[in-house]
């Protein structure tokens, strides 16, 4: 049986502009540089500011006075003579309160760094100084291509050779490839391509001019004994090698002489690790100075010839289908540069207002450094400066800050505490940092367990668990006792 009904219910739903904003909000400095570059193609309205001293504020009553002037009708599609001003636009004074995004200020030097020779097109010029037919070339090209970030070859050489067969129809003999492999292994730096730690340990070993009877403890160490020097079994070892105290040690000290990651974590190339900040922060006197360091970011304003067309537009009678299609066109595009600009920015006002409120909570931690890092979550700072939670989030999430102290992910200054005796709460990071301490300062003879560590920490009034000491020495890439023991 059918049957009608009433319901009253809200919903929440954002705007373009809105949504155009929260998206501008989480992009970090370079990716911004991309996104202002992208709509600067799509909207000809846009135009790049090529002025290199932009105001960063704009007064409050020229931005209202500016909005006003150029407020369009939403329903302009039926109604071709409704009033549109663009006087105020037409005014190149009153383009400085729409151009993103300079601050005066902003006179940071930031040298170029220099152009560096990657890893792989080292190694590939070492390739070609060796006398090597097409194949064999073809094949060094693909052993050089498919290491991984420590130098480690990622792809089994059978599995090489069969994609070459596949696809290049070139077909090379096991033994002759096994023979370049090690060939490449030789070059610089020494123990690149290895196929584990052993063999890169041992290529390393036989390529060097170390002590040669210390060589070949260390060679025997590693071919014979490698699990339990991995284990840090030395009693062990020492009794199987039938080695002195003096002997081991010379002989351990050794193979930790050698490089476990040839490739340096830097293979496809030396750019990957930089970071660009999106803050920066310098203290003069007592107070910190926060920069938004935008300087790379294009500066952008509205198009004074193209607003010019939407102005003799509006002021032509427009007759035919193309003129109202044309005027449409502009109009839709001008309302689109002009909330673009005004996203940019408000993501400018957002990203320094939260920004300044973390700088605040956490003062001690960037006057006196790691130990003052005051338990904080994205909470405290929305209520602090009534925004929302999902809002710090996206600010936060992906971008660095550059101070005193270093270079900071903006989460790193967020996380929980634990109480102390006195009742002072402590951030948990605070909390790693002392574990660390200790840690680094034991005695490598005797390291602590975690029981161990769980026990000094309570005994400095921080309540801690066995398991929690143990998770927090993971995330700090600490091994357990028995694997920093050292002779």
């Amino acid at each position: 049986m059918l049957s009608l009904s009433q319901k009253l219910s809200q919903q929440q739903k954002l705007s373009p502009q809105q949504i155009q904003y929260q998206k501008l909000l989480q992009l970090n400095t370079m990716a911004l540089e991309q996104r202002i570059k992208t709509e600067l193609e799509l909207n000809p309205i846009l135009e790049e500011v090529m002025d290199e001293e932009m105001e960063i504020t704009i007064d409050s009553e020229e931005k209202d006075k500016n909005d006003e002037t150029s407020e369009v009708d939403e329903d302009y599609e039926n109604n071709s003579d409704e009033e549109f001003e663009l006087e105020d636009f037409m005014n190149d004074n009153e383009f400085e309160g729409d151009r993103s995004n300079r601050s005066k200020d902003d006179e940071i030097y930031q040298p170029l760094a220099p152009a560096k020779e990657s890893i792989s097109e080292h190694l590939q010029e070492q390739l070609r100084m060796i006398s090597l037919d097409a194949n064999m070339l073809m094949l060094g090209e693909e052993i050089i291509g498919n290491l991984d970030a420590d130098g480690y070859l990622k792809t089994s050489l059978p599995e090489i050779l069969k994609e070459l067969e596949m696809f290049e129809h070139v077909s090379i003999e096991p033994e002759v490839a096994e023979a370049l492999l090690k060939r490449i292994q030789t070059f610089d730096p020494v123990g690149i391509a290895s196929r584990n730690l052993q063999e890169c340990l041992l290529v390393q070993l036989r390529n060097s001019s170390h002590d040669p009877y210390y060589s070949y403890l260390a060679e025997e160490m590693l071919e014979k004994h490698f699990r339990d020097f991995t284990q840090r079994r030395f009693d062990s070892i020492k009794q199987k090698m039938n080695l002195t105290d003096e002997g081991l040690k010379a002989t351990i000290d050794l193979i930790q002489s050698l490089n476990p990651k040839p490739g340096e974590g830097n293979i496809e190339s030396v750019e990957m690790n930089q970071i660009t900040p999106d803050f920066i922060i310098e203290k003069v006197e007592d107070d910190f100075i926060i920069t938004l360091n935008d300087r790379s970011v294009p500066s952008v304003t509205l198009s004074k010839t193209y607003l010019e067309m939407i102005d003799s537009n509006k002021r032509t009678k427009k007759t035919s289908e193309r003129d109202k299609n044309t005027y449409k066109f502009l109009r839709e595009k001008f309302e689109s540069a002009k909330w673009f600009i005004a996203c940019i920015q408000q993501r400018r006002e957002t990203l320094m207002k939260i920004m300044q409120a973390i700088v605040e909570k956490q003062y001690e931690f960037f006057d006196k450094g790691p130990k003052f890092l005051r338990p904080m979550i994205y909470k405290d700072i929305a209520d602090e400066i009534s925004m929302d939670i999902s809002t710090i989030s996206r600010v936060v999430n992906g971008k660095y800050v550059q101070n005193p102290m270093g270079i900071h992910e903006l989460k790193y200054f967020f996380s929980e505490g634990l109480s102390t005796d006195s009742g002072e709460e402590i951030s948990n990071k605070h909390i790693k940092e002392r574990l660390k301490e200790i840690i680094l300062s034991e005695d490598k003879n005797f390291p602590y367990s975690d029981d161990k560590l769980a026990e000094m920490l309570n005994d400095e009034g921080i309540h801690i668990a066995r398991r929690t000491v143990a998770k927090y020495r993971e995330q700090l890439r600490l091994p357990i006792a028995r694997l920093r023991r050292e002779l």
